[in-house]
């Protein structure tokens, strides 16, 4: 007789994990799925609403709208800039603070620990927020997506612990060789942490990019609405059509097919460079979380 050999634990493990994995993944993909189905449907379609995946109708009417649309996309180039230039400010100064906080022998070091601490826990609110960008004149004006997030003391602690695991060896012969503490630090530890910083690139660059509270808060020109911020006036204005428009199915269904367009518009970006970046994001959170 042939013996059945039994499942060894990890196999069970592996079977309930993989099947979990599974199952949640497509819970996340149907909606996706439907979101870019329903942006090729028509207004007629999306009136009987009697498709998941597949309309019966399918048209690019909705993204000509978008792509007309001289608003979007001045509001894509703002998303853009600001996405590219936040990424690259915010990485390059909170890697200068932690850089500092690296270094053991740093004078007052605790101090700054206890404060950039207490900016995880704590802030000022949402009133002394916008008083404050009140007086730094950054109301109406593009900077005031970039300044206020230059610093993260949470992406500053990843950094920190990536930095004290470049051996020391490395910047003391650089630093017999002559190099000052900013030829070691641009030269030997920032291309020796690129995983840790492609993590803080993509954690900041996707909080840009789905950021529109800053805009709905500080700006009142819409020549400097991002696209997150148009997207969520059109929300705004399907639903103000759905509820003046009761008899009018029609146009409250053209502008949520235009909505759903939209929304489609903005998330590619986002999934396409996600996975350029996945490899150096995995790496640099394993590593980064580990302490000395």
């Amino acid at each position: 007789m042939l013996k059945v050999k039994k499942p060894t634990g990890n196999q069970i493990f592996n079977f309930f994990n993989i099947t979990l994995i599974t199952l949640i993944t497509i819970i996340i993909l149907g909606p996706i799925l439907n979101v870019v189905a329903s942006s090729f449907a028509d207004s007629k379609t999306l009136a009987e609403g009697k498709f998941i995946f597949f309309p019966d109708s399918v048209t690019l009417d909705n993204y000509k709208a978008v792509f007309k649309d001289e608003s979007i996309w001045r509001a894509f180039f703002i998303s853009v800039a600001k996405t590219l230039i936040g990424v690259v400010t915010h990485v390059f100064f909170c890697s200068m603070v932690a850089y500092g906080l690296s270094k053991r022998d740093l004078r007052g070091r605790k101090l700054y620990t206890v404060m950039g601490v207490v900016t995880l826990f704590f802030s000022g609110g949402m009133i002394p927020t916008y008083l404050l960008m009140k007086e730094l004149g950054l109301l109406n004006n593009f900077m005031v997506y970039i300044l206020p997030q230059l610093f993260s003391y949470y992406d500053v602690v990843i950094l920190m612990n990536f930095f004290r695991q470049v051996p020391s060896s490395l910047e003391e012969s650089a630093q017999i060789d002559g190099a000052g503490v900013w030829r070691r630090f641009l030269s030997i530890v920032l291309p020796l942490s690129k995983p840790a910083l492609a993590t803080i690139a993509l954690f900041n660059g996707v909080f840009q990019w789905n950021d529109f509270m800053t805009a709905k808060l500080y700006m009142t020109d819409q020549n400097l609405y991002p696209v997150q911020m148009k997207l969520y006036e059109i929300i705004v204005q399907q639903q103000a059509a759905s509820m003046n428009s009761i008899g009018n199915i029609a146009l409250s269904t053209t502008s949520k097919g235009i909505q759903l367009a939209t929304i489609v518009v903005t998330t590619v970006p986002i999934i396409i460079i996600y996975p350029l970046l996945q490899k150096h994001f995995v790496s640099g959170m394993m590593l980064g979380a580990v302490k000395e």
